[in-house]
């Protein structure tokens, strides 16, 4: 059992099964698997610093935000506690197609179509958990340059500890850092060759990832996986 003191944050992401090809895919894709810890060789494109283009992403491990990332005010026994009671009262459902995008200038993976079930889930995660959430602190809210957020999003990161919630929220898988329209060009085509067959298949959701991060800087790596019930 871990108390708040052995962890530096926790997070609920969704991500791929251990036996969904994608998993296999796109943790080589980032050079790491969330799963396990391991370091894995990463495909090679000409002309591409592919470890440093996957950087940011591979801390996080292969994932779609949930609830993101926060400090415990309490145990971590717990939040699990409580994360497992919504996932096993939430009755599992198939996720669209995914299919290789641009956001933001970052390359991800998206719905084909929207998923109202996850959709709600995170809405869920993010309201029924909070009293597991410390707040951030003022070094963390400048780091999200509030200034820049449109007012509901602003509002949402006074409230909420992060800007992209609820209405704001986007299901994304980042594969990349941001690029340049150069690098995106070269980039997208191979992401679409690796990923693109295993991120069409529908697939069903049938467990909610619990993320924990051991110490600040460290990789993010799934501590458990809450199967859903309903």
């Amino acid at each position: 059992m871990m108390g708040v003191e052995a962890l530096a944050r926790v997070a609920l992401y969704w991500a791929p099964a251990v036996d969904d090809p994608l998993h296999r895919l796109g943790s080589a894709w980032l050079g790491r698997d969330a799963e396990t810890g391991a370091s894995l060789p990463q495909p090679t494109i000409p002309g591409i610093d592919f470890a440093a283009l996957t950087a940011d992403p591979r801390r996080y491990g292969l994932h779609a935000t949930l609830k993101p990332p926060f400090h415990l005010t309490g145990s971590y026994a717990a939040l699990r506690a409580d994360a497992a009671a919504l996932a096993a009262g939430t009755p599992p459902f198939e996720l669209p197609p995914l299919t290789i995008a641009s956001l933001d200038g970052f390359i991800a993976l998206r719905e084909a179509a929207p998923c109202p079930a996850l959709h709600a889930l995170a809405d869920a995660l993010v309201e029924r958990l909070d009293g597991h959430r410390r707040p951030p602190d003022e070094a963390e809210i400048a780091r999200r340059r509030p200034e820049r957020l449109l007012p509901e999003a602003r509002e949402n990161l006074r409230r909420w500890g992060y800007p992209h919630v609820f209405a704001d929220w986007r299901f994304h898988v980042t594969l990349t850092h941001r690029l340049t329209p150069e690098q995106a060009a070269l980039v997208r085509p191979a992401a679409e060759a690796i990923l693109g067959e295993a991120a069409a298949r529908p697939r069903p959701v049938t467990e909610l990832c619990l993320f924990t991060q051991a110490a600040p800087g460290e990789p993010f790596l799934i501590a458990e996986r809450l199967p859903l019930g309903g």
